[in-house]
């Protein structure tokens, strides 16, 4: 018998770096690199990230067949050089560090592999894909579907920055794209960047503002930002742009067509932000809406699977699923440059000998979603777990499962906010139930309470909520599985309560919207994750458990860390957030520990926060 194939995937040097590692074509580890060395989005080479796969899977670098990287290096620089060469003299000031970066280490990828996995075997195969073909190829073959049209819409990839591709079997074409510099991305971005928020990070947080704010500006952006055409595919006026000549998104003319100059991260939100933010989300729905349908129309399929960072709009995806453009719609978890990684691990593999054996071979089975709930990262065992908490000198108790979980649900039925760290870490940017904080959603106080003294964020930022698949139509106008909390959908009308008249952006926080409050945003929308048995046996149980005591089958569900940290990885990671914070209860492994029981209130963070 040969030894099994092993592919490594690597995506790097732009942001959320990672490794995803492929045995016969099945999906055995990914991780990002920011969860290892604590600096959040980390670009730079994931050493760490592919030594954790290697280690999960207990091989070392000669046992590698090939290592695919998520772009091709060449063609992207030959973009920057064509671009810098269309704008001269304008880019003169950014150009020598931009060239100085790329001659060091990105252009010489294959040099940076073998320095970063010493012991590769000399007939160990270096690849590359085109950046939107790993992104493909991340959203369709571990999708549950034999045949769908595939959307990836990002920044910018060498040349790329949106595509429609068409998936069966083990091919994925890409049938039509649209080049850079028109990119939905990269105007997403311009907004974020202009509201006060960190690009490649805080795109959220201006999804998350839209909702207190009016689409006043959204006929502004459709007749001066953009010449969009019936299809999706558009123009961007670049005369109100920077980031082709400069080192910002926007120019003068842009902040004179929205009132004024960009916010700086420490000035209050005014209206005229929260105006912006639902302005540009409202139309790239609507971009997003017409590049399904294209898709559609183009492929003629009826299962669409998407990537690329702009899938990980949840709100745009909430609207494709109940516009019913497709009968089904699934969104690759690390939709970002992370899941690149995979993508480029599986394009590899399925493109070359191995899909097309599988292809032939026929296999009768039905196919089911292989991202295996995205949990696909460490795991630690409770004598690991243990170990750290006794260097902490750490208060616990330990208790056995059946405990732990109705003892946990009592905590959370008490309003406590607890640290929840189980199992594998989540690969890509949400935490699924393995590196979470749990809270009551019925809490009137908790959103406020997770924001301010827990995650040290903004107050209008909202929380996802998370319930067993079998409730989710009981509480969301929502009838299919979001496992990767990548749709938002309405709450049930018959469980929001009306808002007082007269209450104007942020005054809305002070309304109770609902009687689940502590998960729904100020429109009664809601980021759902439905969580099942199969994949995560242990929070379904909690689930149970919390329904039973409370009649009430949904939690808050937020990520495990703070402002500017990335999610925790090890036990000591959360140790350290749990301290640094005023959660109540930490539940890690088998072991419960009380905040207020531990013997320091304060632990050195071993993090570089981010600023917004």
């Amino acid at each position: 018998m040969s030894a099994p194939h092993h592919v490594l995937g690597i995506s790097a040097y732009y942001h959320d770096a990672a490794a995803a590692l492929l045995r016969e074509g099945a999906i055995v580890a990914a991780a990002q690199e920011e969860r290892f060395t604590r600096r959040k989005n980390d670009p730079d080479f994931p050493r760490q990230a592919s030594q954790f796969c290697l280690r999960h899977a207990g091989l070392n670098p000669a046992q590698l067949d090939a290592v695919v990287f998520y772009d091709k290096p060449v063609l992207k620089f030959a973009r920057l050089l064509e671009t810098y060469l269309a704008v001269a003299p304008g880019g003169w000031r950014t150009f020598p560090t931009v060239l100085a970066n790329w001659l060091s280490e990105k252009l010489d990828v294959r040099k940076a592999i073998h320095e970063a996995l010493p012991g590769l075997r000399p007939d160990c195969k270096i690849l590359f894909t085109e950046h939107h073909q790993a992104h493909a190829a991340s959203a369709f073959y571990p999708s549950p579907y034999d045949e769908a049209a595939i959307l990836t819409i990002d920044g910018v990839g060498e040349w790329a920055t949106t595509t429609i591709g068409h998936g069966r079997g083990s091919e994925i074409q890409l049938l039509k794209e649209l080049r850079f510099p028109h990119s939905l991305g990269l105007l997403y971005s311009a907004f974020t960047s202009y509201c006060g928020f960190r690009i490649n990070s805080g795109e959220y947080k201006l999804m998350g503002l839209a909702p207190y704010g009016e689409p006043k500006y959204a006929d502004a952006i459709l007749h001066e930002l953009l010449d969009l055409k019936p299809d999706g595919s558009f123009w961007l006026n670049l005369d109100y742009f920077n980031f082709l000549r400069g080192t910002t998104m926007t120019n003068a003319r842009f902040h004179r067509l929205f009132g004024g100059p960009p916010r700086r991260p420490d000035d209050a939100i005014e209206t005229r932000h929260m105006d912006v933010a639902r302005s540009i989300q409202s139309v790239t729905e609507e971009i997003m809406l017409r590049l399904a349908h294209h898709a559609r129309a183009v492929t003629g399929q009826t299962n669409l699977c998407m990537a690329g960072g702009v899938a990980l709009n949840c709100v745009a995806n909430g609207r494709i699923l109940r516009e019913k453009i497709f009968d089904r719609l699934w969104i690759q978890p690390a939709a970002s440059d992370a899941g690149g990684a995979l993508g480029a691990a599986l394009a590899a593999w399925h493109l070359r000998d191995h899909g097309n054996a599988v292809a032939a071979g026929g296999s009768q089975q039905p196919k089911v979603d292989a991202m295996q709930g995205a949990l696909l990262g460490p795991e630690y065992s409770n004598d690991e777990i243990e170990q750290t908490l006794r260097a902490h000198r750490a208060v616990y108790e330990k208790r056995d499962t059946a405990a732990l979980l109705d003892g946990t649900a009592d905590l959370l039925k008490a309003e406590k906010v607890v640290g929840w760290f189980q199992g594998r870490m989540e690969f890509g940017p949400r935490a699924l139930g393995n590196r979470s904080i749990l809270g009551d959603a019925r809490s009137p106080r908790m959103q406020s309470v997770m924001n301010l003294k827990v995650k040290f964020r903004e107050s209008f930022r909202p929380f996802a909520p998370a319930g067993r698949r079998e409730r989710v139509a009981d509480y969301f106008d929502l009838d299919c599985a979001s496992p990767y909390m990548l749709l938002v959908a309405p709450l049930k009308a018959g469980l929001r309560h009306p808002l007082p008249s007269g209450l104007k952006g942020l005054e809305l926080l002070k309304a109770s919207r609902s009687t689940l409050p502590a998960i729904t945003h100020v429109d009664y929308s809601a980021r759902i994750q439905t969580v099942e048995q199969e994949y995560n046996p242990l929070l379904y149980d909690l689930l149970l458990r919390f329904e039973r005591a409370t009649g009430c089958g949904v939690l808050v569900n937020t990520s495990f860390n703070v402002r500017g940290e990335p999610i925790v990885c090890t036990p000591d990671d959360a140790y350290r957030c749990f301290v640094n914070t005023e959660m109540d209860y930490l539940v890690m492994g088998n072991f419960v520990l009380d905040r207020i029981a531990q013997p320091h209130r304060r632990a050195e963070r071993r993090v570089q926060p981010q600023l917004d």
